[in-house]
């Protein structure tokens, strides 16, 4: 991943990224999709929810064997505590960046979250008679961008 998805004045916005985190990667597209276009107090609180099972998050694709959850309609999700921990941290730092820039981040909203995936780090499983299968373990690159909702 080289640099950021999207451009935006440095006036008004902060950033962070996560680099190669140990989470899901379609796990975390699917948090990434929940959290985009919320301000960040807001998101910080849902995220939290999340990681102590009172939220789930609504999945809109791999719904294979997605078991339904109380309170969110007919649709299949999860709670995805470990992706949620993750990108909380990323938005904490990209809080951080705003703070240090002079921005006020209670006003500020998520313009860009993204998922993408990271570096693939290659493994093998130990099979009966001696064998081995390939097992891959992939890892996740997480993108946040503010930006200031007054305008100066």
């Amino acid at each position: 991943m080289a640099g950021y998805t999207i451009k935006t004045d440095p006036e008004n916005s902060s950033r962070a990224i996560g680099k190669e985190v140990d989470i899901s990667p379609k796990k975390a597209t699917e948090v990434c999709r929940t959290i985009r276009g919320m301000k960040v107090l807001r998101a910080l609180d849902f995220l939290e929810k999340v990681e102590n099972k009172e939220i789930p998050i609504n999945y809109k694709r791999n719904l294979r064997g997605a078991a339904h959850k109380k309170g969110k309609g007919n649709a299949g999700g999860g709670f995805p505590v470990k992706v949620a921990s993750e990108v909380s941290k990323v938005l904490l730092s990209a809080q951080a960046n705003a703070e240090y820039k002079g921005l006020d981040p209670d006003e500020m909203y998520i313009k860009c979250a993204t998922a993408n995936k990271g570096r693939v780090t290659r493994g093998y499983m130990p099979r009966a008679h001696g064998r081995s299968s390939p097992f891959d373990h992939e890892s996740v690159n997480i993108e946040i961008i503010l930006e200031s909702t007054e305008v100066e």
